[in-house]
C-alpha cells in the first residue's frame, strides 16, 4: 500500500509559496488540517467555516479551511497530493521491476551454471525463502507415464500434508490439474479440501512450465495464517521460469550421459562378446587343427608303421636264410674245391666275395631303414598325442626331438636354404604335468617360426656377405633347465634378424601375421600363448631388431589341484 507523508507535502517551500499567493489573490486565510482534525497551517478560527477534502485516490488524507465558499483550493491541493502519489507508485514500480530484473539474473547465473537437477532446485528454494515467507517449500517434477510428482527438493516437512502427490488428487494435484497454479490463503476453508483436514493456513503454488507442458511446481505455504500477495506470485513465477528452463537442461545432460553411459556399456560389452568370440572361434579353429592335424598324423604313423613291422619282421628271417645260404656256399666251396666247368663260368662271371660282403652292408642298410622309419613313425606318434588327450606326466624333451625330427626335412640345405643347425641345451629337468599333444603343438608353432624367420633372411640376403655364411652360421638354439623345484624355463632361440618393437606388441593377438597371404593364419602364437596359460605358465618373446629372437616358456613343473 502506498501512502504519502501529506504534513511533509504542505511543508515544503514550493507549496507554502503556492499557498500565500492563493490567500493574497482570495483575499483569505487558509487552514489545513491532516485527516484527523490537527492543524498542519494556519489556524482555524471558526467563523463562517467552509471545510473541503483533500482526497488521493477517493481517500480523504487532510481539510482545508477557509471562510469562503470555494473548493478551488481544495481542488488545488488534492491535485498536488495526487502528483506526489503518482510519483511514490512509479518509484515504487520501477524500484520492483529492478527488484524482480535483479533476481531474475542472479538466480540465471547460479542455475544456468549448474546441470544437477536437485542443485537447482536447492537454489531456486533458497532463493525463493529469501523473498517469499513460508514454514514449509518444495520443489515437484511430474512424471508424464505415472502423473505422480516426486520431490526433487524440499525445506520443512511439506510432505505431510501434500500427499497424495498424484495430478488431480490432493491439493496440489487439484491445483495444478488446470496447469495454471493458485494462491490460497484460506486452505482450510476452501470447499475443495475440507475433506482432507489440510494442516496448512496459507499456500502459493506456480507451475513449471517448459515450452508446452508442465514438468512441474514450486509448492510454498505456511502453517500459520499468512497472506500471500500478487508480488510473492510475480516472483515466485520469474523463480519458476528459471527453474523449468535450468531443470529442463539438467534433466537432458542426465538423459545424454544415461544414454551415452547405456552406449559405452553396450559398445564394452559388444567388444566383450566379439572378444569371447575370437577366443571361441580360435579355440574352435584349434580344436579342429590339432583334431585334424593328430588324425592325420596318428593315420600317417599308422600306416607307415604296418609296412614297417612287416618288413622289419620279415628282414630278419632274410638275414637268417641268407646266411644259412652263405654258409652252405662256403661248405660248397670248402668240399667241392674243383666244380665243373659250367659252375667255375658262373664263378668267374661273378665276384662272389663282393657280392657276400656287399648283401651283408645292404641288409644292415636296410636294418638302419627300417630302424629310422620305426623311430619316425614313433615320433610322429608321439607329436599328436591322442592317447594322451588329459593332463599327465610330458616328456619336454622327447616331445621337442618328435618335432624336430617332423621338421627335419626343413632344417636340411635346399635352393636357397643353406641349411639350419640346432643346438640342443638340454638341462636336467623332471617329467612335466601337462597336456603333450598342446604342448607339442606349442613347439611346433615356435621351432616353425623361427625356421621361417631363418629363411626369409636367407632369401631376401638381411645378412651381410650371405654367400660366405654355412649351416653353423644358421642356428636355433633350444634349452630347457628347472629354475626352481617347480617352474620349467623352456627358450627356444634363432639367430635371424629379429622382430620390430611395433610388431612385437601384437604377437599374440589372434589372426595377426605378418607372413604373405596363404602362408600364415595368425593363430599360432595366439595359440600357443592360451596353451601356455592354460598350463598356468606364461610366453614372452624378447628380440630386437637385428640381433635375434628368443620365445621364453616358463610353466610349472607340477599343477595345483
Amino acid at each position: 500500500m502506498i501512502s504519502i507523508n501529506f504534513r511533509k507535502l504542505v511543508s515544503q517551500k514550493e507549496f507554502l509559496a503556492i499557498l500565500t499567493q492563493l490567500e493574497m489573490d482570495m483575499d483569505t486565510a487558509i487552514c489545513i488540517e491532516d485527516v484527523d482534525g490537527k492543524p498542519l497551517i494556519g489556524i482555524n478560527h471558526a467563523i463562517s467555516i467552509h471545510k473541503y477534502p483533500v482526497k488521493v485516490e477517493e481517500e480523504i488524507i487532510g481539510w482545508v479551511i477557509t471562510d469562503h465558499n470555494t473548493t478551488t483550493i481544495a481542488a488545488l491541493i488534492s491535485y498536488l497530493a495526487q502528483q506526489q502519489y503518482e510519483k511514490k507508485a512509479v518509484t515504487k514500480e520501477l524500484l520492483d521491476k529492478y527488484e524482480e530484473i535483479d533476481l531474475f539474473q542472479d538466480l540465471s547465473t547460479q542455475v544456468t551454471a549448474s546441470l544437477d537437477v536437485q542443485e537447482i532446485a536447492r537454489l531456486v528454494i533458497e532463493e525463493a525463502k529469501n523473498f517469499i515467507q513460508s514454514t514449509s517449500s518444495a520443489i515437484l517434477l511430474l512424471d508424464d507415464n505415472t502423473n505422480w510428482f516426486r520431490i526433487i527438493w524440499k525445506s520443512g516437512q511439506i510432505d505431510n500434508w501434500v500427499e497424495p502427490l498424484t495430478l488431480g488428487q490432493g491439493i496440489v494435484g487439484t491445483i495444478l490439474q488446470s496447469g495454471q497454479g493458485e494462491i490460497l490463503n484460506h486452505v482450510s476453508t476452501d470447499p475443495r479440501f475440507t475433506h482432507l483436514s489440510p494442516r496448512v493456513s496459507s499456500l502459493i503454488c506456480v507451475p513449471l512450465t517448459s515450452k508446452t507442458k508442465m514438468i512441474g511446481a514450486i509448492v510454498m505455504c505456511s502453517e500459520t495464517p499468512i497472506t500471500y500477495s500478487t508480488k510473492d506470485w510475480k516472483l515466485l513465477s520469474i523463480l519458476a521460469l528459471q527453474a523449468a528452463g535450468a531443470i529442463e537442461r539438467a534433466l537432458l545432460y542426465e538423459q545424454s550421459c544415461t544414454a551415452a553411459k547405456v552406449a559405452q556399456e553396450q559398445a564394452k560389452q559388444l567388444q566383450r562378446t566379439l572378444f569371447e568370440l575370437q577366443q571361441t572361434q580360435t579355440k574352435l579353429i584349434q580344436s579342429e587343427k590339432m583334431s585334424s592335424l593328430g588324425n592325420l598324423v596318428a593315420e600317417v604313423a599308422h600306416d607307415i608303421n604296418n609296412p614297417i613291422n612287416y618288413v622289419s619282421g620279415n628282414l630278419s628271417h632274410i638275414q637268417e636264410y641268407t646266411q644259412e645260404i652263405l654258409n652252405l656256399l662256403q661248405l660248397y666251396q670248402q668240399h667241392y674245391s674243383q666244380p665243373i666247368g659250367e659252375i667255375q663260368a658262373a664263378l668267374d662271371n661273378l665276384d662272389l666275395e663282393f657280392l657276400i660282403e656287399d648283401l651283408n652292408k645292404i641288409l644292415s642298410s636296410m636294418n638302419l631303414g627300417v630302424g629310422r622309419m620305426r623311430q619316425l613313425a614313433l615320433s610322429l606318434r608321439n607329436f599328436s598325442r591322442l592317447d594322451q588327450l588329459e593332463m599327465k606326466p610330458v616328456d619336454i624333451h622327447e616331445g621337442i626331438d618328435s618335432t624336430l625330427l617332423i621338421l627335419q626335412g626343413r632344417l636340411k640345405p635346399r635352393e636357397k636354404n643353406l641349411g639350419i643347425h640346432i643346438v640342443k641345451d638340454y638341462g636336467d629337468i623332471p617329467l612335466i604335468e601337462g597336456y603333450a599333444n598342446q604342448l607339442n603343438q606349442v613347439f611346433m608353432n615356435l621351432i616353425a617360426n623361427a625356421i621361417d624367420a631363418l629363411e626369409e633372411s636367407m632369401i631376401s640376403c638381411q645378412w651381410p656377405m650371405i654367400a660366405d655364411k654355412s649351416s653353423n652360421n644358421f642356428q636355433i638354439r633350444i634349452s630347457t633347465e628347472l629354475v626352481n623345484s617347480n617352474l620349467l624355463k623352456i627358450q627356444i632361440t634363432d639367430n635371424g634378424p629379429g622382430i620390430p618393437e611395433n610388431i612385437k606388441e601384437r604377437l599374440f593377438e589372434p589372426f595377426f601375421t605378418t607372413k604373405p597371404t596363404g602362408k600364415g593364419t595368425g593363430l599360432g602364437l595366439s595359440i600357443s600363448h592360451q596353451i601356455i596359460e592354460k598350463h598356468g605358465g606364461s610366453l614372452r618373446c624378447l628380440s630386437q631388431h637385428g640381433e635375434g629372437t628368443t620365445f621364453c616358456i616358463e610353466i610349472p613343473a607340477f599343477q595345483n589341484t
